[in-house]
């Protein structure tokens, strides 16, 4: 029998025996002491550990795993050195298979314990590599003369400091092997205490078969010429390209060499996205290919459908749903995103039968929507705020069919509640897409029909 007793030295919790019987939304594990909820870092479903309590509040307690007693069949060595150290990743201790397996479970537990709904079939998850598949990164940027000069690399755990990072499986290969040179080249300019971010992009579009790799640097100074010349030899020896962002987003501009347009490909539906830089596209590309491939799946668009894809951003599915014969209406609540979709339809020749609006979506209200005109189907890919708001808003007349794409579980399953107890919505199908493999981030997506 396991002993739960607690072990206290004054009013510190020194340390617990725990079982550890499911992940949480945050990777960590949870156990229960005296009927209270313990979220234990570094734990992994079925594990008997020891842990030590940090952080105590009235329903719930924060702990690290101090010893693993007895370990899960499914948690493996990291392969990535700075892992528990480096907050990019909270999963890399445990089985790839297992983390999809994990994730499932807590979209079906957010919608039957926050929504009260259940699907009526739990979709087969889809998942791939699991290394280099980030093509999106935001890497921060810190001259720290006590660590050697200048980091480059994702935050500390729960911290503002740099992990000291030399590589970054989860980044393309190309480009993780390149954090020392990025370090060395920045520790070298004139501005390396006021250049706190890098952001890559990567397009799928050269026409070599390699991709198109962009660093956006943001530099909060003018560059020398001794540090314009430091830039473009670090362009040319290692094949990447550089843009500057001397303030906000609009501000990005190509350095050297020449620009080129960033894009991906649809190939199941014959469509190529451009995006900038900076643009929000999804930070695992092929994910992206099949998850668009099952969400128009389960939308079922068809010739002379009226469609409206809520939150469209550059028509990521906007576009797909078109091809399919729909009429589509794309909402998004940025201009210029509005504008970058509206030129991505007419470069795959959609203009006819797709039309943007700009409109704020979080202010949704049951005459907004009715003016976007008819709506036989509809597609939502909120942020991770959700959009209760919409689904308070959607036309009871006509609309049938409706996809709902997540990166929240908790906010999916609020909004799953109201579609389905108060709206009149069946939530027929829901699955997982592991979008960004090693971590704790869950990305669903749900068929909900009248």
């Amino acid at each position: 029998m396991i002993d739960f007793r607690r072990v206290r030295r004054g009013k510190a919790v020194d340390t617990d025996t725990v079982l550890i019987t499911a992940l949480d939304q945050e990777g960590r594990g949870i156990a229960r002491i005296d009927g209270k909820a313990v979220f234990v870092e570094g734990a992994l479903p079925g594990e008997l550990v020891t842990l030590e309590i940090h952080r105590r509040r009235p329903t719930y307690e924060l702990a690290r795993a101090t010893g693993i007693l007895r370990a899960s069949p499914s948690r493996v060595v990291p392969l990535c050195p700075h892992f528990g150290v480096c907050g990019g990743c909270s999963l890399q201790h445990l089985d790839s298979a297992a983390q999809v397996a994990a994730k499932q479970r807590v979209l079906e537990d957010a919608l039957w314990h926050i929504g009260r709904v259940r699907a009526g079939e739990l979709l087969a998850p889809i998942h791939g590599p699991a290394w280099g598949y980030r093509q999106r990164a935001r890497l921060s940027v810190r001259h720290v003369p006590k660590k050697g000069g200048v980091l480059v690399g994702f935050h500390e755990r729960k911290s503002s400091f740099i992990t000291d990072m030399r590589t970054c499986p989860v980044l393309p290969l190309h480009i993780s092997s390149l954090l020392p040179a990025l370090r060395e080249l920045i520790g070298g300019l004139s501005l390396r205490d006021r250049l706190p971010q890098i952001e890559l992009a990567v397009g799928d579009d050269a026409d070599d078969g390699t991709a198109n790799e962009v660093l956006v640097l943001r530099n909060l100074d003018a560059l020398t010429a001794g540090d314009e010349r430091a830039l473009r030899d670090f362009a040319d020896r290692h094949g990447v390209r550089l843009y500057l962002q001397p303030q906000g987003p609009a501000t990005v501009q190509a350095f050297h060499p020449p620009a080129r347009p960033l894009s991906y490909a649809l190939p199941d539906f014959g469509v190529r996205i451009a995006f900038q830089p900076t643009d929000f596209t999804q930070v695992n590309v092929a994910m992206n290919r099949m998850l668009v491939r099952r969400a128009v799946g389960l939308l079922e668009p068809r010739e002379g459908d009226a469609v409206a894809d809520f939150f469209c951003g550059l028509g990521n599915f906007s576009l797909p749903i078109a091809r399919r014969g729909a009429k589509v209406v794309g909402i998004e609540g940025s201009a210029p995103l509005v504008r970058r979709a509206q030129a991505n339809a007419q470069a795959n020749g959609l203009a006819d039968s797709t039309h943007f609006v700009a409109a704020d979506l979080f202010e949704a209200t049951p005459a907004s929507i009715e003016a976007l005109g008819s709506i036989d189907k509809a597609l939502l890919d909120p942020p991770r705020e959700g959009a209760i708001a919409l689904v308070k808003a959607l036309p009871d007349a006509r609309l049938a069919r409706l996809v709902y794409v997540s990166c929240n579980p908790a906010t999916l399953a609020r909004d799953a509640s109201v579609l389905v107890h108060e709206r009149g919505f069946t939530l027929r199908k829901a699955g997982i897409v592991n979008l960004f493999p090693h971590t704790a981030h869950v990305e669903s997506v749900a068929l909900f029909t009248r």
